[in-house]
């Protein structure tokens, strides 16, 4: 099948042969594999320049030392969750991770601008969320250790641009997932007879629906794809629905805040400790200290299926924002 390759890319890869130095060598390989056009015909070409690409890296990263090798991919959990968005090329994975995280990963309108995860932190009501920007996921070629951190991770945003293709989008990424024993959990009725296939919540973030022009072909998408897969419009670019996104997050982690108050004092509203749904006050009491939770008789509580200061045992079932004064 023909490349269809633009004049450009053989003047790069000309530069690109005669580089001398590893690092040279790797800039001018990004910049060739973005001047490859993304069809059928250049799949084989993609794959083998990433691969050489990520061998370039590995090198240079030998050259520095073993003792100062740390996998890039490697990413210590932070806050409350750790959430990986991941997706296709250009959908703006980079753009949505730095409109909600202090993370700055490089945005651009070529494709294949991130090659190493970026981690930053959301915050949602006062809650601290790990969100990580990940290369795209490509058929031609994915680094294993990109598939370990989506397996690790506690949450899984899909990203689709709604201006391009995004069934195709949607359903090659799925596919990829799929092909590498990763099943998102709208779809676990598949991994049931399965042996060594990991389920992940995942949700589908519908980017570029940047105002009430784009909300017809949203709709129309949603009509498409039936009630299969939790979508949420946004734009990284206006901001329209970041906030819902973010709430959504919080909701999908199961988390809920619950805030302490020391006896005859209010409580510290901008310190909420966070805790699973379902938790107790036994539960909470652990969090605090060791020495409430061997020591705890009862709790009070201000919030949600009480009265305000009502008292309640160790085993009392916690709702998001209760205030607790223990007891001891």
């Amino acid at each position: 099948m023909p490349t269809n390759l633009p004049p450009e890319y053989f003047e790069v890869e000309r530069r690109y042969r005669a580089a001398k130095s590893v690092e040279h060598k790797i800039a001018l390989l990004e910049e060739l594999i973005s001047t490859v056009p993304k069809h059928k015909g250049t799949e084989k070409l993609r794959a083998g320049l990433r691969r050489r690409l990520s061998k370039l890296r590995a090198s240079a990263e030998t050259r520095k030392g073993a003792s100062q090798q740390v996998s890039a991919f490697h990413i210590e959990r932070e806050g409350a969750g750790q959430v990986v968005v991941v997706g296709p090329t250009n959908v703006g994975k980079s753009a949505l991770v730095a409109a909600l995280t202090n993370a700055t990963p490089e945005v651009a309108e070529y494709p294949y601008t991130t090659w190493t995860p970026t981690p930053g932190m959301m915050e949602v009501g006062g809650v601290q969320i790990q969100l990580i920007d990940t290369p795209p996921l490509d058929r031609g070629y994915i680094e294993p250790e990109l598939l370990n951190l989506i397996r690790r991770s506690n949450l899984v945003l899909l990203v689709v641009d709604l201006q391009a293709y995004p069934i195709e989008e949607l359903e090659d990424t799925i596919a990829i997932l799929e092909e590498h024993r990763i099943v998102p959990q709208p779809l676990q009725d598949r991994a049931r007879d399965q042996q060594r296939m990991t389920v992940v919540p995942l949700v589908v973030v519908v980017n570029k629906n940047d105002d009430e022009d784009t909300d017809g072909d949203f709709a129309a998408f949603r009509e498409l794809m039936g009630d299969e897969w939790p979508l949420l419009p946004v734009s990284a670019a206006t901001g329209r629905n970041l906030d819902r996104l973010r709430w959504e997050v919080f909701q999908r982690l199961e988390i809920i805040r619950v805030y302490a108050k020391p006896p005859g004092k209010e409580p510290d509203l901008s310190a909420p400790f966070v805790l699973k749904k379902g938790s107790t006050v036994e539960e909470f009491a652990g969090k605090v200290h060791q020495d409430f939770l061997e020591q705890l008789k009862a709790a009070r509580v201000w919030g949600s299926g009480v009265y305000d200061g009502q008292m309640v045992g160790r085993s009392y079932v916690l709702h998001d924002g209760d205030v607790v004064e223990l007891r001891t």
